[in-house]
């Protein structure tokens, strides 16, 4: 009984299944937004047991609905023939239709694009972080770099000079 009941909470607590360190790299975030995202069985199987890339993933608005491509989910390995899945199909996110609307607007006055940050599973949900972002040039990424290690040395400094002061 009280395996059971801690399987349970297991489910529900939030719990990261991928993540795309790339994009904060590659990227300027302008917005996020938290998606739902549809699925099939053996998919929800196979990221339960922590199996998905998102790192070549990226989203886009067809027909006025919201679609994930290049996400790979791989075949969970207990499904075979009917039960399994196509491994990149593209996946439709669950939106508000303003935020989607708002969105949609963004996209075609500005140069944006839309890149999966992180999916997880949120109350025993599959949900995927999803980024409203700006591409950065080769020098932009030299320069954010620059000042993340700029910012690193005045963090070490600080707390060096805090520990000669007691």
């Amino acid at each position: 009984m009280q395996a059971r009941r801690a399987a349970a909470q297991a489910i529900t607590g939030d719990r990261v299944v991928a993540t795309n360190r790339r994009a904060r790299h590659d990227y300027d975030i302008v917005d996020t937004l938290e998606c739902g995202i549809v699925l099939v069985g053996s998919e929800v199987k196979s990221l339960r047991s922590n199996h998905a890339q998102i790192a070549d993933g990226y989203a886009r608005v067809e027909d006025g609905e919201l679609w994930l491509f290049a996400m790979h989910i791989p075949a969970w390995k207990f499904a075979v023939g009917f039960g399994s899945h196509d491994p990149d199909r593209r996946r439709k996110l669950l939106v508000h239709h303003q935020e989607l609307h708002r969105w949609d607007s963004q996209l075609r006055t500005q140069p944006l694009t839309m890149v999966p940050l992180s999916v997880y599973f949120s109350n025993g949900h599959a949900k995927v972080s999803l980024a409203l972002a700006r591409g950065r040039t080769h020098r932009d990424r030299r320069q954010a770099i620059a000042e993340r290690d700029a910012r690193r040395e005045m963090d070490r400094v600080a707390k060096h000079a805090g520990r000669l002061e007691h």
